[in-house]
C-alpha cells in the first residue's frame, strides 16, 4: 500500500508541476486551484508513504517520478526538445527508481 501511495504522490507531483505552467504565476484562478489541490494530495500521499518506506528512498522515488513525468509531458504538450541525451537521462532516472524499489526490504 505504501508503494501505491508513493506512485499516486508522484503522479500528483507531475500534475502540479505541469499545472504551474498553466497558472500564469498564480494569476489564473482555476489552474491555480487545481495546482494547489494536486500539491496537497501529493504531499499527503508522500507523508503517508514515509510511514513505511525509508525517507530517502521515498523522496527520491517521488522526485524521480515527478521529474520523468514532467519532462515527458513537456515534450508532449509544450514541444520541448526530444533528443537522445535527454531520453538517455530519463532512462537513467527510471533505472534509479527501479533500483531503489528493488532494494527496498519492505
Amino acid at each position: 500500500m505504501a508503494w501505491t501511495l508513493l506512485v499516486v504522490a508522484g503522479i500528483f507531483e507531475i500534475i502540479w508541476a505541469t499545472g504551474l505552467k498553466y497558472t500564469d504565476g498564480f494569476t489564473r484562478l482555476w489552474p491555480s486551484v487545481g495546482t494547489v489541490v494536486a500539491m496537497a494530495v501529493s504531499m499527503i500521499c508522500l507523508s503517508l508513504a514515509f510511514r513505511v518506506i525509508p525517507m530517502g528512498t521515498a523522496y527520491t522515488v517521488w522526485t524521480g517520478i515527478g521529474a520523468v513525468g514532467t519532462v515527458l509531458l513537456g515534450i508532449l504538450l509544450f514541444d520541448e526538445p526530444k533528443n537522445a541525451v535527454r531520453l538517455f537521462c530519463i532512462a537513467m532516472i527510471v533505472a534509479g527508481i527501479a533500483g531503489l524499489k528493488l532494494s527496498d526490504p519492505s
